[in-house]
């Protein structure tokens, strides 16, 4: 297959996974509007609605497999070959994989049945921002990036970004379902109280040694063989280390002061926001940032994609004139 094909082929796959995983969110929203009237001690495991749920967790995996070929063959369609994290776009379609994959992974372990929705919403939700507003043609990395530390770096950053979002995911319901009194409904059909803060600790638990490791092990090393230099302020950088100082300190709150909960759950949730604000928001309010690969793609650029075609790259400019 030719770069152009695998580009193409990329694109559809977006496009397809997208569909899929809109129609998992569709099974698993049948699936709750039909235990809405139900007291939530029932237990349902026959009928129309326990086929929902199956419904939307497979239609999940298959979104999840196609979305994996979709970065795989992003990464081929290069030129040479390379991993798919050259842009804000295909490092989004790289985090909501993780999130989708963990999610699916996690499922039967930690019981997250209930997590289904929203995981699929957000992860529909980013994929759309990314095709409408991040969408890059793939390009040849810059020289920067050629770096077995970028794939390391951003591997680990990427599943402690998908964990993070697990648990905050977790640390939301928590202050939703505190403050509910219905005894019917999704948030009454949501685990208690106390195993929501239990398992959103686990999740902020295994994500924030990984995230060290990225931001504080990974990247300072890749950024000393990018530009001579372990830390150089820069806006991503200096984001990175605000959300750990964020999640250290809610790790640490849990561990000697004993917060649980409500507290917990804020100060969890303000570690998501800078988490989501570094990840994307920097790349929109600043223009100093050295990760300008990481830059939104032009209008040009955004404008001229279309599922199913290659799009048409942006005409180079006139020849500089020979300098005098």
């Amino acid at each position: 297959m030719t770069d152009a094909s695998w580009e193409t082929l990329s694109n559809q796959a977006v496009a397809a996974a997208g569909v899929v995983y809109f129609l998992a969110l569709l099974a698993h929203l049948v699936q709750w509007a039909s235990l809405r009237k139900l007291p939530a001690d029932e237990v349902v495991t026959v009928g129309r609605t326990a086929m929902a749920g199956r419904l939307g967790v497979l239609l999940t995996a298959i979104a999840a497999l196609v979305h994996g070929l979709a970065l795989l063959a992003r990464g081929m369609a290069a030129d040479p070959n390379r991993v798919p994290w050259g842009n804000m776009y295909e490092f989004t379609l790289s985090g909501t994989f993780v999130v989708a994959l963990l999610y699916l992974l996690l499922l039967r372990r930690f019981d997250l049945e209930w997590m289904g929705p929203l995981v699929v919403a957000l992860v529909l939700a980013l994929m759309m921002l990314a095709v409408i507003w991040l969408y890059d043609p793939v390009a040849p990395l810059t020289e920067a990036l050629y770096s077995p530390w970028l794939v390391i770096h951003v591997v680990s950053a990427v599943i402690a970004t998908g964990a993070f979002t697990l648990g905050g995911i977790c640390s939301v319901l928590y202050l939703l379902k505190e403050r509910s009194t219905k005894d019917r409904g999704y948030l009454a059909r949501v685990p208690g109280l106390a195993s929501l803060d239990r398992t959103s600790y686990r999740m902020h638990a295994f994500a924030f040694p990984v995230w060290t490791f990225a931001v504080l092990i990974t990247g300072p090393i890749w950024a000393h063989q990018a530009w001579s230099s372990y830390w150089n302020w820069d806006p991503k950088e200096v984001w990175a280390f605000i959300t750990w100082v964020v999640y250290a300190a809610y790790l640490h709150a849990r561990a000697t002061v004993g917060w649980k909960g409500r507290n917990a759950a804020y100060v969890a949730l303000v570690g998501l926001a800078t988490l989501w604000f570094n990840f994307i928001g920097i790349n929109f309010f600043s223009t100093t940032s050295q990760h300008s690969y990481a830059a939104p793609a032009s209008v040009e650029q955004r404008t001229s994609y279309d599922v199913g075609q290659v799009p048409l790259p942006v005409p180079p400019g006139p020849p500089a004139s020979p300098s005098a």
